[in-house]
């Protein structure tokens, strides 16, 4: 996340040479785009942590989240 960011309240994903954006309230890709498979792996982490998502968002007090396991 970069807190100087525009709303929607979004993240930002990196993999390999793939760059995309997405929506913290809806989980749709708002920016860019990502392989199907990783798209469902990231969407799958983002429903788990969305609440925590979007109090950091809301409060700009970044942590780390844990990864699907």
């Amino acid at each position: 996340m970069y807190f100087d960011e525009h709303n929607p309240p979004h993240f930002h994903i990196r993999y390999n040479e793939y760059r995309a954006s997405m929506n913290i309230k809806n989980l749709n890709i708002i920016a860019g785009s990502l392989p199907a498979k990783v798209r469902g792996l990231v969407e799958e982490w983002a429903e788990l942590h969305q609440d925590e998502l979007l109090k950091i968002w809301d409060t700009k007090e970044f942590h780390r989240i844990k990864p699907l396991v």
